[in-house]
C-alpha cells in the first residue's frame, strides 16, 4: 500500500466519509486511517480504518471519465446479489454519491484477508512445495465455482441479457478500440474480421466476472490454495462463461510472450501453461471448450483495446501519469498475440 497522494488528501473529504460510515456501520467508532492501495490502471481503492472497524473504499479515478464507465453504483448492487452465493465476493457495506464528501461516487466494502499476487509470489510462499501449482489449480477452481452458480436458483439473472452477448461484446470492443486508436499496428483490421465472421454459438449462460485474473484475486497467507477473494466486479453480467476463460487465459502470461504490461510471475517455471490451465478447467467445469480459439483472440484484442483507451487519454494530455508513456508497445505485442492465436490454435 502507498501514502495517500495530495489530490486524494485534498478532494476526498475524510471527514465527512468518517461521519457516513460511523452513522452506517455501527462497529465503525474511533480514529480514521486511510492508506491508498498500490495504483493499478482503472478504479482507486483505499484502506480505511474507523477504530477497529477495518474497510475499502473504491472510488472512479479523478477526472474526466467515459460515459457509463467505473459505475460503482452498478457493482455495489451486483455485489449485494452475488456476495450470499459467491463469499469470495467482498460484502458491500455503504454506497454514496454525496458531492460534499467526494467529486464522484464511491462504495465501501469488506476488507479481505490474504495477499494479491501481482509480479512475484510473496517470499514465504517460496518454501512451498509445487507452489506455483497449487496458486495456478485454485484459479481454475474458483473459476469453475463461480461458473457453477446456478443463476436462476438464486435469481441473479436480472444481472444482465445473456442472448446475444458474445456479439455484443464483440462489435463493442471493437468500436471503443476504433474511437481510442492513436497507431495502425500490423494485423489488426485482419483481426477485427475474422472475429467478426467466427463468432461461434454461446454455452448456457452463467455469471461472468468479465476481469477475471490473477491480480483480482487474494490468497491465504497460511494456505495458498484456499483463495480469499475475488475483486473488481464492475463489469460483471450474465452471458458467455467462456469470454471469462478466454480473458484468465489471455492474462496469464508465458515466458515466450513479449512484454505486455500484463502480470508477468506467470512466466516463471512451476506455474500451469495456458493449455494445462483450460484442460483443468475444462475436466473441473465439464463445459466443452473447443471454441476457445475465438475467446483467446477475442480477450488478447480486448486487453489491447482496453490499454488503448489509457493510452488515448494519455497522449491527449487529459492523463499526466508517466506509468502510462509506453503502453503502446503493450498494445502492439497483445495485437500480435491475438493476430498469433488466430493462426495458431491453443487448442485443437
Amino acid at each position: 500500500m502507498a501514502e495517500l497522494t495530495k489530490q486524494d488528501r485534498e478532494e476526498i473529504n475524510w471527514d465527512g466519509v468518517k461521519r457516513l460510515l460511523e452513522r452506517q456501520i455501527p462497529e465503525a467508532k474511533g480514529e480514521l486511517k486511510v492508506r491508498r492501495f498500490s495504483a493499478g490502471y482503472s478504479n482507486i481503492t483505499y484502506s480505511i480504518e474507523v477504530g477497529d472497524w477495518k474497510g475499502v473504499l473504491r472510488r472512479p479515478p479523478f477526472g474526466e471519465i467515459p460515459p457509463r464507465a467505473h459505475d460503482m453504483e452498478r457493482e455495489f448492487k451486483i455485489l449485494e446479489k452475488i456476495h450470499p452465493v459467491f463469499p469470495l465476493a467482498p460484502k458491500p457495506y455503504v454506497y454514496s454519491e454525496n458531492p460534499s464528501l467526494m467529486d464522484k461516487h464511491f462504495y465501501v466494502m469488506e476488507l479481505k484477508d490474504g495477499v494479491v499476487i501481482d509480479d512475484q509470489l510473496p517470499a514465504h510462499y517460496e518454501d512451498i512445495e509445487g507452489i506455483r501449482k497449487i496458486v495456478s489449480e485454485a484459479v481454475v477452481d474458483s473459476l469453475v465455482k463461480l461458473h457453477s452458480i446456478d443463476i436462476y436458483e438464486h435469481q441473479l439473472d436480472d444481472l444482465g441479457k445473456p442472448d446475444g452477448f458474445l456479439e455484443r461484446q464483440v462489435k463493442g470492443w471493437i468500436k471503443r478500440y476504433n474511437r481510442a486508436k492513436t497507431h495502425d499496428y500490423v494485423g489488426v483490421e485482419e483481426v477485427e474480421t475474422w472475429l467478426l465472421q467466427q463468432l461461434p454459438e454461446s454455452p448456457f449462460p452463467t455469471l461472468v466476472h468479465n476481469d477475471f485474473k490473477l491480480n483480482n484475486m487474494m490468497f491465504s497467507k497460511e494456505q495458498p490454495g484456499e483463495v480469499t477473494g475475488v475483486f473488481d466486479w464492475e463489469l460483471s453480467t450474465i452471458g458467455d462463461p467462456l469470454t471469462d476463460v478466454g480473458a484468465a487465459l489471455a492474462y496469464w502470461t508465458e515466458p515466450e510472450d513479449p512484454d505486455t504490461g500484463l502480470t508477468a510471475v506467470t512466466k516463471e517455471e512451476g506455474f500451469l501453461t495456458r493449455k494445462q490451465m483450460l484442460e483443468l478447467y475444462a475436466e473441473r467445469s465439464g463445459r466443452d471448450v473447443s471454441q476457445i480459439n475465438f475467446y483467446l483472440v477475442f480477450s488478447f484484442y480486448k486487453i489491447a483495446s482496453i490499454l488503448q483507451q489509457i493510452y488515448a487519454r494519455w497522449s491527449s494530455g487529459e492523463l499526466q501519469d508517466d506509468r502510462f508513456a509506453n503502453l503502446d508497445q503493450g498494445i502492439s505485442n497483445l495485437m500480435k498475440k491475438a493476430e498469433e492465436a488466430r493462426r495458431h490454435p491453443i487448442y485443437t
